[in-house]
């Protein structure tokens, strides 16, 4: 790995340890989560709980419960957050953790492809091998016939919690979560997506 700091290594390089099976449901999850994260210096900014019962076809009789938890840090822009997404189904528990960007406008950033593939790269060189760590680019108008060259630029960068840390216990998800996001501020050092951040004002 290049460019991360030597504190994110540890559960992402060398496995889980056992911790037990205390993650059954969703409030364990999301506390050993946030545990994680904040113990990195990034503090909660919004939390958001839903109940969904009403599935059809294949879906049908399911349930679902999630959360959904946002970050930041007050010496990184406000364009720079880092997002939990964590599902309670009647398969079992399951979620991720992305960096999230909003980037400069559209007519500014030149390629989309280029981006996505910057990003990617430097994601894939950041992160060690075995983890789901998928990038993606979202581009989106304002509306009100703005200019194309004026739409937003979003780009994720998730980390998929494995189901090996989940099963390892609380412990193994709150130092998962904690190295996930130090590798997050590695990537944003790195120059492919330093770019994308608003110029630092002196």
């Amino acid at each position: 790995m290049k460019d991360r700091p030597s504190g994110a290594e540890g559960h992402l390089e060398g496995g889980m340890s056992s911790g037990g099976t205390d993650l059954l449901t969703l409030e364990p999850l999301l506390e050993a989560v946030r545990d994680g994260v904040e113990h990195a210096g990034w503090t909660l900014s919004g939390l958001q709980k839903t109940t969904s019962h009403e599935f059809a076809g294949a879906w049908e009789g399911e349930s679902t419960r999630s959360a959904y938890a946002f970050f930041h840090r007050d010496d990184l822009p406000e364009t720079v957050g880092v997002e939990a997404y964590l599902d309670e189904t009647s398969q079992g528990l399951r979620g991720n953790l992305a960096l999230v960007l909003e980037g400069p406008a559209l007519d500014r950033i030149g390629s989309v492809r280029g981006v996505l593939e910057r990003v990617d790269r430097a994601a894939s060189e950041t992160f060690p091998t075995g983890y789901r760590t998928p990038v993606s680019v979202r581009v989106g108008t304002a509306g009100c016939r703005r200019p194309l060259g004026e739409a937003g630029v979003h780009v994720r960068v998730k980390l998929t919690i494995p189901g090996s840390a989940m099963e390892a216990g609380a412990s193994a998800v709150s130092a998962l979560a904690s190295e996930t996001v130090v590798a997050f501020e590695a990537l944003l050092e790195r120059p492919e997506v330093a770019e994308l951040l608003p110029p630092v004002i002196e």
